[in-house]
């Protein structure tokens, strides 16, 4: 009993020089992906009425948007070069 909200961020990436690199930022609701942000597309997407909703006040935020932009470079491309070096040192 009771409600299930989570936000998931992926960096989703098949290429060693990270030229394929997408950043997504999922909000969901009781399992359901209610908006989600994709760098490829640039702009936050609704996916219920109310992601719909959320979207439209997402995108109003520039600010918010360059931030999320940024993330594929700050958090994705970053990130997986340390994971990346870390796996290829053990192998």
């Amino acid at each position: 009993d009771g409600y299930y909200e989570y936000t998931m961020f992926e960096c989703v990436y098949s290429t060693s020089d990270y030229s394929d690199m997408v950043y997504l930022l999922s909000y969901s609701f009781n399992k359901v992906v209610d908006v989600q942000f994709n760098s490829s597309v640039g702009k936050f997407v609704g996916y219920t009425e109310q992601g719909v909703k959320h979207a439209e006040n997402f995108n109003k935020d520039q600010a918010f948007i360059q931030q999320q932009k940024a993330a594929v470079d700050t958090f994705c491309r970053h990130n997986a070069q340390i994971w990346d070096s870390a796996v290829r040192d053990k192998s």
